[in-house]
């Protein structure tokens, strides 16, 4: 493949690129700088391409990689590193929430809600909320699958009715 035939082939599919992009990031200005970063990358590695390998795979399997590589950096680099004696800043943190007289109502209020729940529907939602799966669930109790998960589905409904005052909406 010449080298207009490759520039060809990768401006017309700018347009797949864009939407890719656009789902891959969920924002229109990210979208863009990785659409730019993509055929940058196609560009500088233009030779790596062997004619007999499907070039849209290719292309957008560099879009893919460069934005899981910006993923993982900007994940990183957000990482926090204590680098004092002792680790004196991971360890004291800015707010104790084990202490935080509102954490602690909220907990309480929680706990009673969980405990209000039917005995049955209950059993189902704390096993659920120990790492159970549905199966281990649905054996344990000798029940459908379908009941469980019924179950556990009615139990946060309850719950949400209950504390409506802590939802966010």
């Amino acid at each position: 493949m010449t080298a207009i035939e490759f520039n060809y082939n990768l401006t017309g599919m700018q347009k797949y690129l864009e939407v890719f992009a656009k789902q891959l990031t969920g924002n229109e200005d990210d979208a863009k700088d990785l659409l730019q970063e993509t055929f940058l990358k196609a560009l500088v590695y233009r030779e790596k391409y062997v004619n007999q390998n499907n070039f849209k795979a290719w292309v957008y399997t560099i879009m893919k990689n460069i934005f899981i590589n910006n993923y993982r950096r900007n994940k990183k680099s957000k990482t926090f590193i204590d680098q004092t004696d002792n680790l004196y800043h991971i360890n004291s943190g800015a707010e104790d929430t084990a202490y935080n007289p509102l954490s602690v109502i909220a907990t309480k209020e929680l706990t009673a809600g969980i405990e209000a729940l039917d005995k049955d529907f209950r059993k189902a939602f704390d096993m659920y909320n120990e790492g159970y799966k549905y199966k281990e669930i649905a054996d344990d109790l000798k029940l459908t699958i379908g009941t469980v998960k019924s179950r556990i589905f009615y139990s946060r409904k309850k719950l949400m009715e209950n504390l409506s005052e802590y939802n966010p909406t």
